[in-house]
């Protein structure tokens, strides 16, 4: 890993130079040259830690200005990296195959010694027999396999499953008007819904956003975690390769492809870790927008702006995945100015590259002039663009239309530069976001019922929703849930992407106890500890 030589500098500073010594806050300077060749003195930037969740828009921008569009970073203490900043740059990073590989195993930092076996970096670098690590034919092979699977469910079930998951959240809160709207609501959705996606047993969901949120923070438990998560995996892959059912694990190993079971519990693990985390982040950063940008929530609630504009503006300016690992260099060569060597790793920046001004004009991320531009790089760009991108925008936009639907006076409880976020060098994820509300607005009516192409498996008998009379809105529901089941076709569609103005029904302690709750109310409620 080199850098160009300046014109009319050394190549090698001295040692402990001063003018070599600064860089970004934080930075790490080498006093030796590194496997890689790596100069000595450059100021390696940590992208971990406090670093990259405090201000990583003033990060990167800082990056840009001092090195271009690559900048030299540091993984963890020891683990140097290329970050790609600028926006043309990425696109050839990602379009490149021939000079910039999947393959992780190019890596001169694990070949060299240089990675501990207990490193965070492993379970996001580790060669795994996936579409995320494999190039040319097996890359196409595999993903084929994956998008087809994918391909397979049914949207509109999909949207009705996910209103059904959402209000039963909704429902299980208590009658203080308070809530987080990451613990209690977006870091659980989508486990309910992936959940019945893969065949998994419902229950075990928390068990699973444990084990995603460590291994997706690259945290000190990310190891443990993956290997825990994977067992989860090669019991379902087993089970389904027995048993076939309606769901997406079955379907991924029925494809022609002909996966094997390994390929396929890698598979199952991408599809989690990406799609979970990516839809999880993707709907806090959604709400946390509307709840402090004043000018987009006025626009929303005006009729002007869409839910989906909202959805766009957030994959432009917090994108779920901040930095993804990544590509590695198939040999010596350069890319924006900087000599990069064989077996580097380069670090794919998109928010970085979407904030680049080659990539949308000075300015335009302020003013809000990105609503309806979906040239961002959220989902990664070239042969290897993110594959589930039109399921997660189902979940998310569902997710969010239905929170501010039941919500329609939903507020933020603190100060928004209170709002703290995680330390993850890969996602960007708020750690929580209490809000207010006052009432309640009963959920939507179901559509009709029409065939669909993906049956989740039936409630059993002993656990069919209760049907009873709710007398504050003069209308037969089941209790804790929407009209329609979650589990059949034809679910409640969303009509529209701003709140509704139907009549709020303030909530009292009494509210919502019944003698005896649907499934998806008690899975909700003792998902919520109550």
């Amino acid at each position: 890993m080199t850098l160009p030589e300046p014109a009319g500098t050394a190549a090698v500073p001295p040692p402990g130079c001063p003018a070599h010594a600064g860089g970004a806050p934080g930075a790490a300077t080498h006093r030796g040259t590194l496997p890689g060749g790596l100069p000595v003195g450059v100021p390696l930037t940590p992208l971990y830690g406090a670093a990259v969740a405090d201000d990583p828009h003033g990060l990167y921008a800082r990056l840009r200005a001092q090195y271009g569009p690559v900048a030299p970073i540091e993984l963890e203490p020891g683990v140097e990296a290329w970050l790609v900043l600028g926006y043309p740059e990425l696109l050839e990073l990602t379009r490149n195959e021939a000079l910039f590989s999947k393959d992780s195993r190019r890596w001169r930092v694990p070949a060299e010694g240089r990675l501990a076996a207990d490193s965070r970096l492993q379970p996001m670098t580790s060669w795994r027999p996936t579409l995320l690590n494999l190039d040319g034919a097996e890359h196409q092979r595999l993903r084929a396999a994956v998008a087809d699977t994918l391909a397979q469910i049914d949207h509109r079930q999909l949207r009705g499953t996910t209103e059904a998951a959402a209000n039963a959240l909704i429902d299980s809160w208590g009658p203080d008007g308070t809530a987080d709207l990451v613990a209690q609501y977006a870091r659980r959705l989508p486990l309910l819904v992936f959940t019945q996606l893969l065949g998994l047993p419902a229950d075990a969901g928390p068990h699973l956003i444990r084990l995603i949120s460590h291994i997706a923070d690259s945290g000190a438990e990310s190891v443990r975690a993956n290997r825990e998560f994977q067992a989860v995996l090669v019991d379902l892959v087993q089970r389904r390769r027995a048993t076939p059912s309606a769901d997406l694990t079955s379907w991924l190993l029925a494809h022609p492809a002909a996966l094997t079971d390994e390929e396929a519990v890698h598979h199952l693990v991408v599809m989690m870790v990406a799609g979970n985390e990516t839809t999880i982040c993707w709907t806090g950063n959604t709400l946390r927008l509307l709840l402090t940008d004043r000018r987009f929530r006025a626009t929303l609630t005006g009729g002007r702006l869409t839910v989906a504009d909202a959805l766009e503006e957030v994959l432009w300016r917090d994108p779920p995945t901040q930095n993804f690992p990544g590509r590695w260099a198939t040999g010596d060569t350069v890319l924006g100015g900087q000599y990069i060597s064989e077996g580097d790793m380069l670090v794919l920046g998109l928010a970085a590259a979407n904030a680049d001004p080659a990539a949308q004009g000075p300015g335009a991320l302020g003013h809000g002039a990105l609503g309806g531009n979906r040239a961002h790089l959220a989902w990664g760009a070239g042969k290897h663009v993110c594959p589930a991108q039109h399921p997660a925008r189902i979940i998310v936009e569902t997710a969010v239309e239905t929170l501010l639907h039941r919500l329609p006076d939903l507020q933020l409880a603190v100060p928004a530069h209170e709002l703290a976020w995680r330390p993850s060098p890969w996602s960007r994820a708020l750690i929580s976001l209490p809000v207010l509300y006052s009432a309640f607005t009963p959920p939507r009516p179901p559509a009709p019922e029409r065939p669909s192409a993906w049956t989740p498996p039936p409630i059993p008998a002993d656990q069919e929703p209760t049907v009873t009379p709710d007398p504050a809105q003069g209308a037969r529901t089941p209790e804790g849930a929407p009209a329609a089941s979650a589990f059949g076709p034809g679910g409640p569609d969303p009509s529209g992407s701003t709140p509704s103005d139907a009549t709020s029904t303030g909530r009292t302690p009494a509210s919502g106890k019944p003698a005896r709750r649907s499934w998806w109310s008690s899975l909700a409620g003792w998902w919520s500890g109550q």
